[in-house]
């Protein structure tokens, strides 16, 4: 690991504790908000780009679109979530 991802490393987990903090203390807007930091940071990490998110964003809702409508779902199956990125 290069001494920047260490770095980026340490801030990851800076910004999760404060997401705790902020959820414990039902700031839900501003933890929701971390989340998207939190996100950014990791995609450094792991060398993923805003075009691979892109791509996996509408393959998940590709998918979404040919699931059956939740109506029709039993209790056992879970609700896929589904991922939205708007820039």
């Amino acid at each position: 690991m290069s001494h920047s991802d260490e770095q980026l490393q340490s801030v990851l987990e800076t910004l999760e504790g404060c997401r705790r903090v902020l959820n414990a203390s039902n700031s839900r807007e501003s933890a929701d908000l971390l989340s998207i930091v939190i996100l950014d940071v990791r995609m450094k990490l792991r060398g993923i780009d805003d075009a691979d998110l892109k791509a996996l964003c509408d393959e998940m809702l590709r998918s979404a679109a040919s699931e059956p409508s939740p109506s029709k779902q039993t209790q056992d199956q879970p609700r896929r979530p589904l991922l939205r990125v708007v820039k």
